[in-house]
């Protein structure tokens, strides 16, 4: 083993997925002393059949059982609940649309996991996300990188790791493939090898989300109205509705063919706004619509993963997880907020989600979005 890569204690965040399962598995081979740890994170309904975290944790420590390192079930649930939680339903109650996996990430698995894990001794910790740290020698600043599969680069929502985390973190997948991820999950025999990928949160899990939103926000009933102020329907709530919104208006909406992205009576409707102090929904026809597309854009709660903010100038960003770098213009930093002018409209940007800025590969930060506007 090269001076580089002392060996270390390291302590996995063990999902019961194949991702973090390589990731331990990886780190073991280099030598490294592999500790595993399973985070649970909710328990109101861990029973369900929507929240499989029982089931995640008969996973990871199968693997650790062949992987031949030790696991600790953890528990998180408080922390999650206040940290996290607590914000998503306030920003549903407000009208906008959160992303709590984000949150996740900057308080639990990189706070308050972080924190466990170096009262174990750890010098680092490791999880299975695809995304990359380097060490920039130029400014000694630890770099967030997006991960070499750019089909499931997930540096959009590492976003607000800042240096004392980076500096504590190791992300082996991301160096790798998803497909190269699945053929050494098999070739070393991993019971989870096949194990297709989370697609949520687990106190949402595969539920219908309404359902579940309607367990802890009431229901205030309103208007739907068109772009020419007619209204057209009733909704059950703006919190059950998301900007770009397509199904479960119920306001038919039947298309005709070609009419998908374009207008027409029978052009399927979109939610554009949603009007607070009116208890009102806005819907539209047509993808492209004028009311769908915004120029620029206000964010808040920045947080910059090399601490003070970059310089205004051009760069590109995300508004959303799985969308191609746009180009922009940032502008109008302040503490804690700024402004993006895009070279190109996008489309149904949402206030809650986050805007995520770019430098080529070295994801630099971002916020939280406020408003958009078309100029």
């Amino acid at each position: 083993m090269s001076a580089a890569s002392v060996r270390q204690r390291v302590v996995v965040g063990l999902s019961g997925g194949v991702d973090s399962a390589v990731t331990a598995w990886l780190l073991k081979q280099q030598g490294h002393e592999v500790l595993g740890i399973f985070m649970k994170n909710w328990e109101d309904d861990d029973d369900s059949e929507y929240c499989s975290s029982n089931e995640d944790f008969v996973d990871a420590a199968a693997v650790a059982d062949v992987i031949g390192i030790e696991i600790e079930h953890v528990n998180f649930a408080a922390d999650y609940k206040d940290r996290v939680f607590a914000d998503f339903l306030r920003e549903y109650s407000a009208g906008r649309t959160p992303n709590p996996d984000i949150l996740c990430n900057a308080e639990i698995k990189f706070k308050a996991f972080l924190d466990h894990a170096l009262r174990l001794g750890a010098d680092k910790i490791a999880t299975g996300h695809y995304a990359r740290v380097r060490l920039n020698p130029q400014t000694g600043l630890n770099e967030l990188l997006k991960g070499l599969d750019p089909s499931k680069d997930q540096s959009y929502f590492l976003h607000r790791l800042n240096q004392a985390q980076l500096s504590k973190t190791l992300f082996p997948v991301g160096e790798l493939l998803k497909t190269e991820v699945r053929r050494i999950a098999l070739e070393i025999g991993l019971p989870n090898a096949k194990k297709k990928d989370s697609t949520g949160i687990c106190f949402i899990g595969e539920r219908p989300f309404r359902d579940f939103l309607n367990r802890y926000i009431a229901r205030e009933p309103g208007p739907i109205k068109n772009d020419k102020g007619q209204t057209i329907g009733q909704h059950v709530g703006l919190s059950f509705y998301t900007l770009g919104q397509r199904h479960g208006l119920g306001i038919g909406g039947l298309k005709a063919k070609g009419a998908q992205r374009g207008g027409g009576d029978h052009a399927p409707w979109f939610v554009a706004r949603k009007d607070l102090p009116g208890n009102t929904l806005w819907v539209v026809q047509g993808h492209e619509h004028p009311w769908l597309q915004s120029l620029m854009l206000q964010a808040g709660q920045a947080s910059w993963v090399a601490g003070p903010a970059p310089e205004p100038r051009a760069m590109a960003a995300k508004t959303r997880y799985r969308q191609a770098d746009a180009p922009c213009l940032l502008s109008g930093v302040e503490d804690e907020s700024f402004e993006l002018a895009f070279n190109q409209a996008q489309w149904a940007v949402t206030p809650g989600q986050s805007a995520v800025l770019y430098d080529g590969e070295v994801c630099l930060g971002g916020g939280i979005i406020t408003s958009a506007s078309r100029t």
